[in-house]
């Protein structure tokens, strides 16, 4: 885990999208310290209609290539996090042409409890994972 779902415009090509996803699942992997195979990730595109994304006041200009990171995961330090979000936005800008202004990002935290990867087995609990 994280599981990562990544909301964005309709329009962009399929060699685009897995760009991105790779991008991502790379620094996740590496700034939040992934075991191998650990990559879960959905993209939802949308009308424009159905996002409306602001800034908070912070002055951001948006445009028709934000993306909306949205990552469900265990507890990750606040450093793994930092990390994880300025390069996130580095590598979008340096591999896929997205501005940083343009990548929204957040963590809802759970436990391992919270997670069941199949055969309705909670395989952090039974030992099956670590």
């Amino acid at each position: 885990m994280p599981l990562m779902r990544i909301d964005m415009f309709r329009g962009r090509s399929k060699a685009e999208i897995k760009n991105i996803l790779d991008i991502s699942y790379k620094v996740a992997t590496e700034e939040l310290h992934l075991l191998p195979r650990d990559r879960y990730q959905i993209v939802t595109q949308h009308d424009p209609e159905e996002m409306i994304i602001e800034d908070v006041g912070l002055g951001f200009d948006r445009t028709d290539q934000v993306l909306v990171f949205s990552l469900t995961s265990s507890p990750r330090d606040e450093g793994d996090k930092e990390r994880f979000y300025a390069r996130l936005v580095k590598e979008l800008a340096a591999g896929a042409g997205v501005a940083p202004s343009d990548v929204l990002i957040n963590i809802t935290s759970n436990t391992k409890a919270d997670w069941s990867f199949g055969d309705g087995e909670a395989q952090f609990m039974n030992g099956k994972l670590g």
